[in-house]
């Protein structure tokens, strides 16, 4: 049985698979949640734009351990079911990427932890000798992170499904196959997608994402 017509589904993180944001989490462990609410309150503000607010986001783990930043991960309410709905999408002949604006060395820790099959991170803050370092270009864009996914998984946009929350995830909805906004907060975000789903189980997105079928 085919994921007709799905072969690939891509997934946000933060707010997506989480219920709380996940540098939020990290920043309280770090003793770093001023940095978290002044750069969140700008952004609302509009006084910065998302570059400069993921840069202030990766800010918050430069210099900390690498294992401490992996301990606050697993300390992040997530949904239930991720692995269930992973592999339910696996046994309809799907493959489940992360598509996310955080650095590779979280989406390794999401592979490692619920067994994704792919990621594209931002790509642009490197771990060294255990230590996080600080960031570099900003890329708040995922187009480019969905057509790379697109080229290994040899699949074209119009075949995937993207799962995500916010305004980077609705630009790629018309882009894709079909857009699901998961427990989206912005009316935009909702607008812009497919499906709307609000769960606090992953395995239910999979249930709704096998029954999508190509728009008219």
């Amino acid at each position: 049985m085919a994921l007709a017509p799905w072969p690939l589904v891509t997934v946000d993180i933060d707010g997506t698979l989480t219920r709380r944001h996940g540098w939020e989490v990290i920043a309280d462990s770090l003793g770093r949640r001023r940095a978290f609410d002044r750069t969140a309150t700008a952004l609302r503000a509009g006084t910065i734009d998302p570059d400069e607010h993921l840069r202030n986001l990766l800010a918050i783990a430069t210099g900390s351990p690498l294992a401490r930043v992996e301990e606050a991960l697993a300390t992040t309410p997530f949904l239930a079911g991720i692995e269930d709905g992973i592999s339910e999408i696996h046994r309809t002949g799907g493959r489940v990427a992360l598509l996310t604006h955080n650095p590779a060395y979280v989406c390794r820790w999401y592979v490692r932890r619920f067994g994704f099959d792919d990621y594209e991170a931002t790509d642009i803050q490197e771990v060294r000798d255990g230590i996080v370092q600080p960031p570099r270009e900003i890329r708040s864009d995922k187009w480019p992170g969905l057509e790379a996914l697109a080229r290994r998984a040899r699949v074209p946009p119009g075949r995937i499904v993207h799962i995500g929350d916010g305004a980077a995830d609705a630009a790629l909805f018309p882009r894709v196959g079909r857009g699901v906004a998961l427990n989206p907060e912005q009316p935009a975000v909702a607008q812009a997608a497919d499906l709307v789903l609000r769960s606090d189980d992953f395995r239910e997105v999979a249930g709704a994402v096998g029954k999508l079928g190509p728009r008219p």
